[in-house]
């Protein structure tokens, strides 16, 4: 296995800036998970490391060597496409081999080789099957199959579940997770689900516009978002974003006027225009001492038998206007209808404070 670094590595196609000074350190056996929305560069990133791509400044170092100029073929890198890329007239079997029969591998090398990584992705059975015989998690699993033989010192995953349907997505997430922990592999995983990072990685790196935004285990970027864009991007359903003003000490008041204490290390200014955040799975209809009350008009409500998300809008900050959208998960099943008024609440340590840059606001 092996580790991997970034320094300030920039990509750019033409006037077009897709990477714009990245810097990362991928530790030995770590399993990383470039996550972000459409256009943001994770793959462009991958193919970088992969050396699909060319990288226009900055450095690439593969176990403490610079790989800059090192040929994708000889990185000793393997990569799994979204795509499968599975050759339709080989069997199974004929897939695995085919990469080290190519650099001339003994034919009792291979087959052990195969063999075991066919028993690893419980594949034995298929080995004389084609990959029109297979299902999509099946055709996966080869994909993965055909990497493992090779040996590689990183894996390299470009959204390699996209195909499969949800049921399957998320057999496949514990399979390659089970792999990896198996294989003690230095993996890197690129996606635009953030359950997909949540649930596999070892540490995110939240990209954005061609820039790290964030990086940390799940739970911190859960729990601890550096900026508004972090914090509504990690997490399912989006954290709720409300509109408030600073007030006298550890006042906080909101658009309609509510008021609640919530402390913070860079106190801001009375009258400063912040952003609320709040998780909907931090929002209750039980009211408590200190709690944040924000009554919202139901607009939609789905239940989901062991929770139930409540839809509405809040007060605006004129009469008669509509305020911010809002989602609350709640415990259990309701009563409640749409067009109906429904107070829900939040603890304030739960909740997070943005100025108006983005930035978070630290909790003391």
């Amino acid at each position: 296995m092996a580790s991997l670094q970034l320094k300030n590595v920039v990509k750019d196609f033409g006037s077009a800036k897709v990477i714009r000074g990245v810097n990362l350190d991928v530790h030995d056996g770590e399993f990383v998970v470039f996550v972000g929305p459409s256009g943001c560069g994770k793959s462009t990133l991958l193919r970088m490391i992969c050396g699909l791509e060319d990288i226009t400044s900055g450095e690439l170092f593969i176990d403490g060597t610079r790989a800059n100029d090192i040929r994708a073929a000889d990185r000793g890198l393997a990569m799994v496409f979204q795509s499968y890329a599975l050759y339709p007239h080989m069997t199974v079997y004929q897939n695995m081999a085919f990469g080290l029969e190519n650099i001339g591998t003994p034919k009792d090398q291979v087959k052990s080789k195969v063999d075991a990584a066919a028993k690893l992705l419980r594949l034995d059975a298929l080995l004389e099957r084609k990959p029109t015989q297979l299902s999509g998690g099946q055709r996966q699993r080869v994909a993965i199959g055909r990497s493992i033989v090779r040996e590689p010192k990183i894996f390299l995953f470009d959204e390699p579940l996209s195909n499969l349907d949800a049921e399957l997505r998320v057999s496949m997430r514990g399979e390659i997770t089970g792999l990896h922990r198996r294989l003690g592999a230095t993996m890197i995983y690129v996606t635009h689900d953030q359950v997909e990072a949540m649930t596999m990685a070892d540490k995110i790196v939240v990209l954005r516009a061609g820039n790290i935004e964030q990086v940390g285990t799940p739970l911190d970027l859960y729990n601890w978002p550096d900026n508004k864009f972090v914090a509504g991007f990690i997490g399912s359903p989006q954290m709720n974003f409300v509109p408030v003003t600073a007030g006298h000490g550890d006042n906080i008041v909101t658009d309609h006027g509510a008021t609640f204490a919530m402390r913070t290390e860079s106190k801001p200014a009375s009258g400063t225009a912040l952003t609320l955040g709040v998780r909907p799975e931090h929002l209750t209809l039980e009211a408590t001492q200190g709690a944040i009350a924000l009554p919202m008009t139901v607009t939609g409500v789905e239940q989901l038998g062991g929770h139930s998300l409540l839809y509405g809008t809040l007060p605006g900050s004129k009469a008669g206007a509509e305020g911010p959208r809002i989602t609350a998960q709640v415990a259990g099943q309701v009563s409640t209808k749409i067009g109906e008024t429904a107070t829900v609440y939040a603890a304030p340590d739960v909740c997070r404070l943005f100025a108006t840059d983005g930035n978070e606001q630290a909790v003391r």
